[in-house]
C-alpha cells in the first residue's frame, strides 16, 4: 500500500522555505500486525532536527520502531529523528519503520506533517516555526554509512578475518558464570595464544538469559556485561576480528516466537539495543552476530519460520544501524534458520539480504559434515564420495547464492559433531582427510571459516592442542593442500606370514616426495615401490618395521608430498579380536574383549528375524560412544543404557563389531528386565 502526500503551508513569521513529501508503505501484514515504511523528503531548506507528525484514522497503535524515536498520544502520533539522520538536505531523504497492531481494518494515514509544516508537495517562502522546538541533536562524529556503503569492503574485511576461532562453552555457558560448563574464566593470556596461533579472528558466543532482568526494559546485568565487554576488548587489543552474538537463548526463549511473539520480540530487541550502545564506539573489527542457529518451536511451517527469522535479522539491523557511531557500516551477521546450508534455507535469507540491501552485511552457516559420518553411525566410517558431496554441494550453494554476488560468508561454527564426545570417534586418518578437504574447498569456495572449539581443541591454561596431528591438518588447509591416502594403517596379522601392502595415495595436486622413518629415509625398490596412484610397502621390509610382532603399532612412517603436512602410516601386527561372555544390566553392562592390536570401527544390532535393533533403527548400524564404547586400556566393550532402551525385552540381539583390519566378530544380548546377558555367538 502505497500512499504520496505533497502540499505547501504559508506563513508570516519565518524566513525559510519549507515543504515536504511523505511516502508511506505497508510493507508486510499479518492478523493483528503489520509492518510499515516511511520515507520522507524534504522539498525546503536544509533542516538539522525534524518531527514527522500524523494521525491513526482507525485506531491503530505502533509497537516499535527503528531509524526514529516514536511516541504517542492516542491516535496522534510522533516519529523523531535519531542522532545519526538528524539533518536532512534539501530535496534529500530519511527513512524510518515500524512494527503496529490494528483490528478491524488497517487504513493508511491521510496527512503528515514535518517540523509542523503539511506535507502536499509544494515549497512555500516561509515557514510557521513548530510549537515545540525540534531536536538539535548534532550529527555523529562517525558520518552514517553510505548507501550502500562502497562495494568490496565487506568481502575484503571477511577475508581478513580467515581463520577464525570460537570460544565456545565459556560466556556462552548456560548459568550464572562462564565456567558453569567446566572451562575456566577467560583470561588475556588465552587470547594472545589465539593471535599467536595464526587466527585472525575470534567468536565469542554469549548466552544472555541469565543475566537479563524484567520487562519492559530487560536491562544486561552490569557486571557481565563488563565481562563481556572486557574480553571483547582483549581480542581487540590483539588486532583480532570479534564476533559477538545472542548464543543459546535461540532455544531457550527465542523459539518461543510462534506463540509469544511481542515478549520474544521485546527481549530480543532489548538486548540488542543495550548491546548496540555498549560498543557503539568500538573498533570496526568487532561484528555482530544477531542470533545463533535460529529455531522456532510450534510454528506452522517453514513459511512461519522463515517469517519470524526474517523479522529477527530485520529488527537486529536496524536497531544497530539507528545507534550510529561505528555501528552506522559495523559488519552484521545475518544467519539462516538453524544456519543451514539447505538451498530453501539459504533462499529464505538471500530475499533478508535483498529487502535490507545494505552491502555491509554478512551471511552465515554452519558446517558439522555429513552426519552418518559426523557422527559415526549407519556405516558412515570413512570420508568417502557421499561424505564428500555433501561438503562440495553445501559450500558450493552458499557460494552461488551469496559469494558469487559480493556477499561475504563466514561458516561461524565447523567440526565433526561426535568431537562434542571425543575427537576419537571418527578414525582418526578419516578424520584428517575430512579436515583437509574442508580447508580446501572452503578456500576454493572464498569461504572464512571458524573452528568451533569447546574446550576440547586447545587447552585454556595449557595452551596445548589435544590433537597435534588434528591441528597441523587444519593450520596447513589454511593456505595449501596435503597429500593422503586410502588408509593411516597397515595390519599384519601376527598368524600369518608378512605379505606386502598397497595404499592409494590420494595426490591431491601434490608429488608424491617418499616415505620416511623418524629422520631416516626408506629405500624405493627396495622397501616401497609406487605405481601411478599405489603406494606398496614391500614384505621384506614389513617384516624389519613390525620386529617381533608385538600386538599393536610397530612403526610409524611419514609419507611426504611437495606441499602440505606428511601423511602418518602406522605399521600394525593384530589378530581377530575375542570376546568373552557376561553379565549386568542395562546400566552396566561391558563385554571382556582382546582386542590384540585391532581397533573397533563400527556395530550392528539385529534381531533373529534380521529387522534392526537399538536406537536408529532405520540403519543396523549404531552410534558410536553413543550404543557402544570401546576401553582398549580396560580390555572391554560398554553397550550403553541408550542402548538397552531400544531394545524388545526377551529378544535375543546379534551383535556383529566391525574392525579396521577388516575382521568381523560376533556376539549376542539378551535383555530381561533391566538384566543382561552376552554370549559368544
Amino acid at each position: 500500500m502505497l500512499l504520496a502526500a505533497v502540499g505547501v503551508l504559508v506563513a508570516g513569521t519565518a524566513q525559510a522555505a519549507a515543504g515536504c513529501a511523505v511516502t508511506y508503505q505497508v510493507s508486510s501484514q499479518w492478523q493483528g500486525g503489520f509492518g510499515a515504511n516511511v520515507s520522507v523528503t524534504n522539498l525546503g531548506d536544509a533542516i538539522n532536527g525534524w518531527r514527522l507528525t500524523w494521525t491513526f484514522p482507525a485506531g491503530q497503535r505502533v509497537t516499535q520502531a527503528w531509524n526514529a524515536t516514536v511516541t504517542a498520544a492516542g491516535d496522534d502520533v510522533t516519529a523523531a529523528n535519531v542522532g545519526y539522520n538528524a539533518a536532512i538536505a534539501t530535496n534529500a531523504s530519511v527513512s524510518f519503520g515500524f512494527n503496529g497492531s490494528w483490528s478491524g481494518t488497517n487504513p493508511s494515514p491521510t496527512s503528515f506533517a514535518l517540523n509542523g509544516v503539511a506535507c502536499t508537495g509544494g515549497v512555500g517562502p516561509t515557514t510557521v516555526p513548530p510549537t515545540s522546538t525540534p531536536p538539535t541533536t548534532p550529527p555523529p562524529t562517525t558520518p552514517p554509512p553510505t548507501t550502500p556503503p562502497p562495494a568490496g569492503d565487506a568481502m575484503a574485511a571477511v577475508a581478513a578475518m580467515q581463520p577464525g576461532w570460537n570460544l565456545g562453552n565459556s560466556l556462552d555457558a548456560v548459568g550464572a558464570d562462564e565456567t558453569a560448563w567446566g572451562n575456566p574464566r577467560i583470561t588475556e593470556a588465552l587470547l594472545d595464544n589465539v593471535k599467536a596461533q595464526g587466527f585472525k579472528s575470534v567468536r565469542i558466543p554469549v548466552t544472555w538469559s541469565a543475566h537479563l532482568g524484567s520487562a519492559p526494559n530487560y536491562p544486561i546485568e552490569a557486571a557481565y556485561l563488563n565481562r563481556v565487554k572486557e574480553v571483547v576488548d582483549w581480542a581487540l587489543a590483539d588486532d583480532l576480528y570479534v564476533m559477538i552474538n545472542i548464543h543459546h537463548d535461540s532455544w531457550q526463549w527465542i523459539n518461543t516466537m510462534p506463540t509469544d511473539r511481542t515478549t520474544v520480540l521485546a527481549k530480543y530487541n532489548a538486548i540488542w539495543t543495550q548491546l548496540a550502545s555498549t560498543f557503539r564506539g568500538s573498533s570496526p573489527k568487532l561484528v555482530f552476530e544477531s542470533v545463533n542457529e535460529p529455531q522456532f518451536t510450534g510454528s506452522s511451517g517453514d513459511a512461519q519460520n522463515a517469517t519470524l527469522l526474517a523479522e529477527l535479522n530485520t529488527s537486529f539491523h536496524r536497531i544497530v544501524r539507528a545507534s550510529g557511531g561505528n555501528n552506522a557500516t559495523r559488519l552484521l551477521v545475518l544467519p539462516t534458520l538453524h544456519t543451514s546450508s539447505e538451498q530453501a534455507r539459504i533462499d529464505e535469507l538471500v530475499a533478508t539480504f535483498n529487502a535490507l540491501n545494505d552491502r555491509n552485511l554478512i551471511a552465515t552457516v554452519h558446517y558439522y559434515g555429513y552426519w552418518p559420518f559426523s557422527v559415526n553411525v549407519a556405516g558412515g566410517t570413512h570420508f568417502d564420495a557421499t561424505t564428500q558431496k555433501d561438503l562440495t554441494d553445501s559450500f558450493d550453494r552458499v557460494y552461488d547464492a551469496f559469494v558469487a554476488k559480493g556477499i561475504p560468508v563466514i561458516v561461524g561454527e565447523y567440526g565433526l559433531l561426535g568431537f562434542d564426545r571425543h575427537t576419537g570417534t571418527i578414525e582418526q586418518g578419516e578424520k584428517l582427510k575430512f579436515f583437509e578437504y574442508f580447508g580446501h574447498y572452503a578456500r576454493a569456495r572464498k569461504l572464512t571459516t571458524m573452528l568451533w572449539d569447546n574446550g576440547q581443541h586447545l587447552g585454556r591454561t595449557s595452551f596445548q592442542w589435544s590433537d597435534p596431528e588434528l591441528i597441523a591438518q587444519i593450520k596447513s588447509s589454511w593456505t595449501t593442500r596435503s597429500g593422503t591416502a586410502s588408509s593411516d594403517l597397515v595390519f599384519n596379522s601376527k598368524s600369518s606370514a608378512i605379505s606386502a601392502k598397497t595404499l592409494t595415495l590420494n595426490l591431491n595436486g601434490t608429488t608424491f616426495q617418499g616415505l620416511r622413518q623418524g629422520s631416516t629415509d626408506l629405500v624405493q625398490g627396495t622397501d616401497y615401490t609406487v605405481s601411478g596412484s599405489q603406494l606398496t610397502l614391500t614384505a621384506a621390509a614389513l617384516t624389519r618395521l613390525t620386529g617381533s610382532r608385538a600386538y599393536g603399532v610397530n612403526a610409524t612412517l611419514h609419507a611426504r608430498f611437495s606441499a602440505g603436512v606428511p601423511w602418518r602410516i602406522n605399521i600394525i601386527t593384530y589378530d581377530r579380536p575375542v570376546l568373552g561372555n557376561a553379565t549386568g544390566t542395562t546400566s552396566a553392562f561391558t563385554i571382556p574383549t582382546q582386542f590384540r592390536g585391532d581397533q573397533l570401527a563400527t556395530m550392528e544390532a539385529k534381531y533373529a528375524d534380521g529387522s534392526n535393533a537399538g536406537p536408529h533403527d532405520w540403519t543396523s548400524f549404531k552410534e558410536f560412544d553413543v550404543t557402544f564404547q570401546p576401553d582398549y586400556t580396560g580390555n572391554s566393550i560398554a553397550l550403553t543404557s541408550d542402548f538397552f532402551a531400544a531394545v524388545t525385552d526377551n529378544a535375543p540381539v546379534t551383535l556383529t563389531f566391525h574392525f579396521w583390519s577388516g575382521e568381523k566378530v560376533t556376539y549376542k544380548v539378551t535383555r530381561s528386565g533391566s538384566t543382561v546377558t552376552g554370549t559368544t555367538a
